[in-house]
Order: C-alpha cells, then structure tokens, then sequence
C-alpha cells in the first residue's frame, strides 16, 4: 500500500542501485550534529541488565512540547549516522529527543550481561516507560532503524503494557519483519558479502564484553562466524535460551504483530533493499493504522536522493522528521492526552 502524502524517493544519479545506496549511507561521514548538550540516563530492564538513553533537549522546549524516542538498528548505537542526523533535525523543530542504546550497545557496552535481539521489544517499551516519566504530559513519538524498528512494532503490535498512553505515532525504516527470510537471504545476497560483514560485525560487539559467555558453542570455535545465521546458531540463541536460530527467528519475528497495531505508525521499506526482501512486506498482514510506502529503490536505510526539495538529500531523515512533528497529530495527541490524564 503506497502511501501518496509522502513524496516518492528518486536516488542519486551516482547511487542508483540499492547496494550503492546501502554502502554509501553507511561510509559517508555524517555532517550533522545534535546542538546543545547530552545528558545520558541509564535505565533499567530485565534481567538486572541496563540501556542508556541520550537526551537532546532544546532550549525553546516546554512540558508538554513534543518528544521522539530514536532506535537504532543491528550492531549500531546512538551515534550512527542516522540517529545523529534525524536527532539534529527533531531538535530543529523544538522535539526533545532520546535516543537508545541498545543493550550492550554504545554507552551501555558493559552495563549488560544479556545481549540484544529481535525479540527484545520490552527494552524499547521500559525505555519509553521512562521518558513518558520524564516527560509527563507531553506527545510522545518513535522512530525505529532496521531492527530497531522491528522492536517498536513488535510492541506496539502485541499491545505491550509497556507502551504508555503518551506514545501517540511511530515510524519504522527498513525493518526486518521476518528474521528467519531476511538472515536466510543474506547468503545469497552480493555473494554472501554482506552476511559476511554483519557477522563479523556481531562478533566483535560481544568479545571482549559482559556479553561473552564462555560456555556457548561459539567460544570454541577457532574463527568468527561468517554468516548471521552461524551466529545466531552459536551464540543468540543458546545465551538467549532458544533452541537454534530457526527458533529464535520464529519467535521473535515483529511480522506477526504489524495487523495488531493500532497507533498512527510509518512504515518504509525499498524493493532494492539487499538486506531485507521485499516479499516480507508484501506478504504481511496491515494493520489499518499503518501506511506502508514501498518504494522501488533506497537500499538498506540509504535513501540518498539527487535533486530535492527538502533541505538535504537524505529523503529517509526528512520523511521520518515530518511524520513525528505533523502538527495535526499533535493537536489530536493533546486532546488524548487530557482525556487519559
């Protein structure tokens, strides 16, 4: 279902295909940065584990102004690229911004003995359990990256106790819905190159932390696993208590709960996207309240357009930004607000 209120996406002359958008949003130094300072909080979840949230607040923000809640993607923080870059924006319009570290991701690298994954959609809802506190009586938003947004859906989809009142729109880029289709097709992928990389990458964001165990499988190989699935086989799931990685993925999928949602949400996804399939959203169930743009190109969170009318060429941080800060929901959100108050 293409949503026709959001401008189509045409990319860059020079980065036409998907693996061009992709590889280009990765490497490309980010220019932006969030004005003013960061305060950090650490915030309690299950476990005994703890995630830090980086709070951006402008000088012009009053209690009951907007808020926006960012989460990252697989083996990022608070400080890639988009975050920094979509942070900045919100702050532009007067938005106190949060944005989440993972477990055992960034800021919280050793405040976790329990790694983060696809079914983790708790750690969101106790971080935006803490911001409605901070922020008592004021529209909440959120927007979540690649796996960062499979765990905002998967809880606003299964109507988490977790999700407060506040929280009256989310976005969603590039969200592996279907774990267990988009790590499969991985392998087949740019010859398995990015499966490679991604797995290297998870790798080396658990060794050497609290989140290495030397009891799993992993620990007595000789070499790294060069693909998601090997790792997830080898560590995600025997830490996690799952059976292998066909059952951690069958479990924590967020495409069961996207016809479950009910709050305003934003979904984006591209055809050409080499790290998540284009089928898995062509075969899940809407809910209603979600509008879903497919757009035929944007690679994996690239999005990087040639001539635009927006203020930079990074289409995806301007659509994610407009969604968030529509005035018209907000004045709707203020009127929900008194009457759960």
């Amino acid at each position: 279902m293409q949503n026709s209120s959001v401008p189509e996406f045409i990319p860059h002359p020079l980065l036409w295909s998907g693996h061009a958008q992709t590889i280009a949003a990765a490497w490309l130094p980010t220019r932006s940065r969030v004005a003013g300072r960061t305060t950090r909080h650490a915030v309690d979840v299950s476990e005994g584990d703890r995630v830090v949230i980086h709070e951006d607040c402008p000088a012009t923000w009053s209690p009951g102004d907007r808020v926006a809640v960012l989460v990252h993607g697989l083996c990022g923080s608070y400080a890639s690229g988009y975050m920094v870059r979509t942070a900045s924006k919100l702050m532009a319009r007067g938005v106190r911004t949060f944005r989440m570290d993972l477990r055992g991701c960034g800021a919280g690298r050793n405040l976790a003995a329990n790694p983060y994954h696809g079914g983790r959609s708790d750690d969101v809802g106790h971080v935006l359990t803490h911001v409605s506190q901070l922020c008592e009586g004021s529209p909440i938003a959120a927007a979540g990256f690649s796996l960062g947004g499979s765990l905002l859906l998967r809880l606003i989809g299964e109507s988490s106790p977790l999700v407060p009142p506040q929280l009256i729109k989310a976005a969603a880029v590039n969200a592996p819905l279907d774990l267990k289709r988009c790590s499969l097709s991985l392998k087949h992928s740019a010859g398995g190159r990015y499966d490679r990389y991604l797995a290297r990458l998870m790798f080396e964001q658990v060794r050497g932390t609290r989140l290495w165990r030397a009891d799993v499988p992993l620990a007595r190989r000789g070499s790294p696993p060069s693909r998601v699935t090997e790792f997830d086989d080898l560590y995600t799931a025997p830490v996690t208590g799952y059976r292998d990685a066909l059952h951690y993925y069958e479990e924590c999928s967020a495409s069961p709960y996207v016809g479950q949602i009910e709050i305003p949400t934003l979904m984006i996804a591209s055809r050409d996207d080499p790290l998540v399939p284009i089928g898995v959203y062509e075969d899940v169930d809407v809910s209603p309240a979600v509008n879903m743009v497919l757009s035929e190109r944007g690679g994996h969170l690239g999005y990087i357009t040639g001539r635009t009318t927006d203020p930079d060429r990074r289409w995806m941080d301007w659509r994610i930004v407009e969604w968030l800060t529509s005035p018209a929901d907000i004045a709707v959100a203020s009127r929900h607000l008194r009457a759960v108050g």
